[in-house]
């Protein structure tokens, strides 16, 4: 697949900026265009930028060698140029490249490092009615320590406007960029309706400690099972005390069935997953593979690159896991599904995942900005991957957003503790989705710039 192109550095690596990669844990210096360095001045101009990424694609891209290769300097911003590098879709093995991007090394860091984001900690379900304009637009989630939680905005409050604008111009514009501003003390003014009760509150962005893991319990079904139910959001380093808590508190409890949530998780960190997936059953070793990475022919010796399971203390003994999933089930999150179809039943319910089976190792390419590029493709350890159209669910079930998630009356939850007592998946059908690459593209384009986009990340 990965035919060599030839190196295409010239004399513009004296240029060049001073880039690092992150990879396996480990910070490693790309140093200039041409992967060797002069002096540690980084150079900002537009062609000794394009200059350095073009480069980088070459060298490190997963589709390095069906890359367009326009000439630096021959588009005006570095955000045309990146664009313009992107693998198109010529090799039917893989569609085109809808997931690499490029944000602020600030907020890179923001959300990987520190675990905040800068915003509202407001979303709704602008994807489910997606050109259907008359249809209400619910908040879907609040950050539990944003401003939107503050102000007591909920999950189920339908959204009248915004600044005026009303919800279905929103929808039918399919923008609701209004909800990522791009600087703190940004000020909005949201119409909300629930119950028939209208009221308005007064939204200021501001940068919070995100809840990695918002929500653990136990629930009991009908047929008297005790269920852990758990809530992971961001896969990132702050996740792991609350995960460890939780399944502490399961096997205190002896719980013998679990649900893990997972309809919003954007991915993050591969360890994380791992983490979360080597908690469900003890026999599954640290000598057994969770997920291998496999890179493109210039990178080969880095194709033993495996994480492995490991073995934590309150580990579960279960053989079977129930995850709830939709279309955001994106990267990191659909991992852990994939890696622990080997060794346990999995069960998932809600609608089909986003279908990214590709990771980055992103590259801080100095100026200010960080590069998220697909360096690898991941596969468990039956060597399964590529699923592209996503993962499909057991049971298909639409969400209600008017339900708290994990509530008595949550569909994906209640499906879930039923199938666990053995009543087959209900009948009701979840609001079809278009699986054309055009749907895709278009859903990709409502990814929050603080690290909610699909992201898989060796660390």
């Amino acid at each position: 697949m990965m035919m060599n192109r030839g190196a295409r550095c010239s004399h513009h690596h004296r240029r060049g900026a001073r880039w690092r990669l992150w990879l396996g844990g480990l910070a490693l210096s790309v140093l200039s265009a041409c992967g060797g360095y002069d002096d540690n001045t980084a150079s900002c101009d537009l062609v000794s930028r394009q200059t350095g990424l073009r480069a980088y694609f070459n060298d490190w891209y997963f589709w390095y060698a069906l890359s367009p290769y326009p000439e630096p300097g021959s588009l005006p911003t570095i955000d045309d140029y990146f664009n313009a590098l992107l693998y198109t879709g010529t090799d039917p093995t893989f569609p085109a490249d809808r997931w690499s991007y490029h944000q602020s090394t600030e907020s890179f860091n923001r959300f990987f490092g520190a675990g905040q984001s800068l915003g509202y900690g407001l979303f709704v379900a602008g994807l489910e009615v997606m050109g259907a304009p008359t249809q209400p637009l619910y908040v879907r989630y609040i950050e539990p320590q944003s401003p939107a939680a503050t102000a007591g905005v909920v999950r189920g409050d339908q959204v009248v406007s915004i600044d005026g604008r009303l919800a279905s111009d929103m929808i039918a514009a399919n923008d609701f960029s209004v909800l990522s501003p791009q600087a703190a003390g940004t000020t909005i003014q949201v119409v909300l309706l629930n119950n028939g009760a209208q009221r308005t509150v007064n939204l200021t962005s501001a940068i919070f400690p995100l809840t990695p893991v918002p929500s653990s319990s136990v629930v009991t079904t009908t047929g008297g099972k005790k269920m852990g139910y758990l809530v992971i959001k961001d896969m990132i380093g702050q996740a792991g005390p609350p995960l460890a808590a939780a399944f502490q508190d399961f096997a205190a409890q002896g719980i013998t069935e679990l649900a893990i949530d997972l309809r919003y998780n954007g991915g993050g960190l591969v360890s994380v997953g791992r983490d979360i997936a080597s908690f469900v059953n003890p026999s599954v070793t640290a000598t057994q593979t969770y997920a291998s990475l496999l890179y493109n022919v210039k990178r080969a010796a880095l194709n033993n690159t495996r994480f492995l399971f490991r073995s934590p203390a309150n580990a579960l003994s279960l053989t079977r896991v129930y995850v709830l999933q939709g279309a955001r089930t994106c990267s990191a999150s659909e991992q852990v599904i994939n890696a622990l179809r080997p060794f346990v039943t999995v069960v998932p319910i809600g609608d089909t995942t986003c279908g990214k089976p590709v990771g980055f190792s992103p590259l801080e390419g100095g100026c200010g900005e960080t590069y998220a590029v697909v360096n690898f493709e991941t596969v468990n350890a039956n060597g399964e991957g590529r699923y592209f159209d996503g993962l499909a669910p057991s049971c298909v079930v639409a969400e209600d957003f008017t339900q708290p998630m994990g509530g008595d009356s949550d569909p994906l939850l209640v499906t879930a503790r039923n199938h666990a007592d053995g009543i087959a998946c209900p009948v009701t059908v979840a609001s079809a989705r278009d699986h054309t690459l055009a749907a895709k593209l278009r859903r990709w384009t409502q990814g929050d710039p603080e690290g909610g986009r699909g992201v898989m990340i060796p660390r």
